[in-house]
């Protein structure tokens, strides 16, 4: 027998789980009892007047609550009763709810009336914090002493057996307006409190005494950082190390260490009460800019931590869900660290030695702060983005993609293709012309009629920079608005090099393709700068997180050191997306449909256009191409992980197969890119070993490519990269196209076609110029936030 309803615009079953949250309710009395019972015997089909007669309650309680219940749920129910100034108001929880809620400044009634509080409690809190709607200044954090007013962000967390310590960074000129919202999610916030109890649950001494547990006796309950001898130093040690790295690794940012809690002899619950103090140990050198403080009077540890991130994350959307899963991830590795010494392992990484602690550290975000050098040739440049083409309408960017679709066409026919009135064509194509995007071709000749006159785009109009980053070769190349390519620079680069002197060596060979293109772009017509990366990257933060034979570089937050060195906008995309979008863009109307592109780099990635846009996933990392090879081909090791497959590496996996089947290797001069080149000479001239090894890497993308077409129901493949080279270039599309018109699950209702790439082998240096087109010029209801520079204003 179903569920009773509960009346009211909510109509639907109680659920059970519900059910029984509100029996235990109405069981323990008080004033969730009241609002239980209401609507228990609601669900029961009694009306207002009988509910009120039969709790003694007033008909306005019961309509109350039961209204309640339909907007807001068993969670509309369980607020705080009002029953008086409740006795403490954490005013960090207050702040997280404010920056967190929907609606921003405008849900301080709501956040009252959910925290049982006072509106002019919650307002008052605001103020305190300087957010208010009305506030124009950045918001002040009220530790004691005060952080200095400016940006802020959560920059660390240093997690020992006695404290924790909240390191923040601070600068004094405020950052430009964020986007409106939030990147960091509840779940996030869930899982860094369930990370945040189980390493709190683990703080009490370890049994047996030691080192830990001699560090741990030692704490004082007068000092927020312990001093003190024996295991103590130990402790300080460490602590002042990690503050010493971490200036180290953040000298662009003043820097505090905020103390979250400590305890007192290890024992007992977290204990904020006390002054926060250098270590005995630390001397002036070590606390140079870093300044120590205790969270505000009136808030907890967790909420105060939360409270920052949410500061953090709504003030700059490159604080990344991804920042903060990884602090997460580290607090969980303690608490597991901790659980293993107190049960006499030792922890993962240090076998008998070591003290288990969190000394996270964010990536650097000097790149966000714009601290380049006031003498920096690259602030003189001209090349600082434009807002001429400005597009004012979706109309205008229906328009533009129609006439770049065709190539040249007329008035008439744009208004036939696309829906719009001939009236609204005209007036669209005449601003068009007067800023000098489009331009009108030679009159056609009309059967009736005066002669039409067709309109193209201008190529001239508009240039992007393509920067495409490899293991192996840095390239970058000036498009223009056609797609032809201006100029092109390349310049090798090994992957032990500094991350500084890497991003000094991309900046560098941006600047000399521009320097090159100089005369043949106008400035006043340079759009932006594309950047093309190895994936997994996180676009929120702009950071290059593991990178194929670049290990130097994880976690560089590559894209806003690069802005620091261009005044203009500048976007960074998987190289693979990056070579579809430019295979859109200038394939024109031989791309105007549905395809996956194959981009045989280093890794084999995949870059999807679907229903008339990039896809590019949650995270942006679509198109990840190893793990469904290794799985179509049940090369999955013992743990159920998909293998590395050798095969999604050509560069290195087709001279190790052509010299197991006889083929005299390379040179080992010119590394893996020249012994690739060398065995598709050989296979183009007949070499049968080389020959083999080519069919058998491409037998592999084949059955991945065979995935593909089965999932997304595509009929068009096209293969390119630096490394789908013209000597290779049969023997990919005979086994590709064989495979994936033999296999497919729908082969009776469709064929797929297999081609080759438009794009030249800078394929990923053109797309990366190609996604600034893109963003700009392709018409799109809606997108990802960020990804059009349309109207962007120029950096500098």
């Amino acid at each position: 027998m179903p569920e009773p309803r509960v009346g009211g615009a909510r109509s639907e079953l109680l659920p059970s789980e519900h059910r029984a949250v509100l029996r235990g309710w109405a069981e323990t009395g008080g004033p969730l009892a009241i609002r239980a019972r209401v609507i228990l015997l609601a669900a029961d089909g009694l009306r207002d007047a009988e509910i009120s007669r039969r709790l003694g309650v007033s008909r306005q309680t019961v309509g109350a609550w039961r209204q309640r219940w339909t907007s807001a749920g068993i969670e509309g129910l369980a607020h705080r009763p009002r029953t008086g100034r409740p006795a403490t108001v954490d005013e960090a929880e207050i702040i997280t709810r404010s920056l967190l809620a929907p609606g921003g400044s405008g849900a301080s009634r709501a956040l009252a009336r959910d925290l049982g509080l006072s509106h002019a409690t919650v307002a008052g809190v605001r103020r305190r914090w300087r957010l208010g709607p009305d506030e124009s200044s950045v918001p002040w954090v009220p530790t004691r002493p005060p952080l200095p007013g400016g940006d802020v962000w959560v920059m660390g967390l240093y997690v020992d057996v006695g404290r924790g310590v909240l390191l923040v960074g601070t600068r004094r000129a405020p950052a430009s307006p964020a986007a409106a919202g939030s990147v960091i999610g509840a779940d996030v916030l869930a899982r860094l409190d369930s990370a945040l109890d189980a390493a709190l649950a683990t703080a009490a001494p370890l049994p047996g005494g030691g080192a830990s547990g001699d560090a741990a006796a030692s704490v004082g309950a007068e000092d927020g950082i312990p001093d003190g001898p024996g295991g103590a130093a130990g402790a300080d040690g460490e602590l002042t190390a990690y503050l010493a790295g971490a200036r180290r690794r953040h000298p662009d940012l003043a820097l505090h260490a905020v103390t979250l809690w400590h305890t007192a002899g290890g024992e007992g619950g977290p204990d904020v009460s006390a002054p926060a103090r250098p270590p005995a140990s630390a001397t002036a050198a070590d606390t140079d800019r870093v300044s120590l403080h205790r969270m505000p009077a009136r808030a907890g540890h967790r909420s105060f931590l939360r409270a920052m991130i949410a500061l953090d994350s709504t003030s700059h959307p490159e604080s990344s869900r991804r920042v903060y899963l990884d602090l997460a991830t580290a607090l969980e590795r303690y608490a597991r660290a901790r659980t293993q010494r107190a049960d006499g392992q030792d922890p993962p990484g240090a076998p008998g030695r070591g003290r288990p602690a969190v000394r996270w550290l964010r990536e650097s975000v000097a790149g966000h702060l714009g601290t380049g050098r006031a003498g920096d040739a690259s602030r003189s440049q001209s090349w600082s983005g434009v807002n001429q083409i400005d597009l004012g309408s979706f109309n205008e960017c229906v328009v533009i993609e129609t006439v770049r679709l065709s190539g040249t066409i007329t008035r008439g026919e744009i208004a036939h293709r696309t829906g719009l009135t001939q009236q609204s064509v005209s007036r669209i194509a005449r601003s068009l012309l007067d800023r000098g995007i489009l331009i009108e071709d030679a009159q056609r000749r009309a059967t009736s009629g005066k002669p039409r006159t067709p309109v193209r785009l201008s190529g001239t109009a508009a240039h992007a920079l393509g920067i495409h980053i490899d293991p192996e070769v840095l390239t970058a190349v000036v498009i223009d608005l056609d797609g032809a390519i201006v100029c092109t620079r390349t310049r090798p680069v090994t992957a032990d090099i500094a991350p500084a002197a890497f991003v000094e060596r991309v900046a560098s060979l941006g600047r000399e393709a521009l320097a090159q293109a100089r005369g043949r772009v106008r400035p006043d017509g340079f759009l932006g700068i594309g950047v093309a990366v190895p994936g997994p990257v996180d676009i929120a933060s702009g950071t290059v997180l593991g990178p194929p034979l670049m290990s130097a570089w994880d976690d560089l937050p590559l894209l806003y050191l690069l802005k620091d060195h261009f005044p203009c906008p500048v976007l960074m995309e998987k190289d693979s997306t990056a070579a579809a979008a430019g295979e859109r863009w200038i394939g024109r109307d031989r791309r105007a449909r549905d395809f996956a592109y194959l981009y045989l780099g280093t890794g084999v990635g995949t870059g999807l256009y679907l229903n008339g846009d990039l896809y590019r996933g949650v995270s942006a990392n679509a198109g990840e191409f190893g793990q469904l090879c290794a799985i179509a081909l049940g090369r999955v090791g013992a743990d159920g992980r998909p293998e590395l497959l050798p095969e999604c590496n050509p560069p290195v996996s087709v001279p190790d197969l052509a010299a197991r089947g006889g083929m005299r290797p390379a040179p080992p001069a010119g590394g893996s890119t020249a012994a690739y080149r060398a065995v598709g000479r050989a296979a183009a001239a007949g070499d049968a070993a080389a020959e083999a090894a080519v069919r058998e890497v491409a037998r592999a993308v084949g059955r991945g490519a065979l995935g593909l077409v089965d999932l997304l129901d595509i009929d068009l493949i096209v293969l390119g990269g630096p490394f789908y080279t013209e000597d290779v270039a049969d023997f990919y599309l005979q086994e590709i196209g064989r495979t994936v018109n033999a296999f497919p699950t729908a082969r009776r209702l469709r064929r797929v076609e297999v081609e080759p790439s438009v794009l030249s082998a800078e394929a990923a240096a053109v797309g990366a110029a190609s996604t600034i087109f893109h963003a700009t010029f392709t018409p799109r209801l809606r997108g990802r936030q960020g990804r059009t520079v349309r109207s962007a204003t120029p950096y500098g």
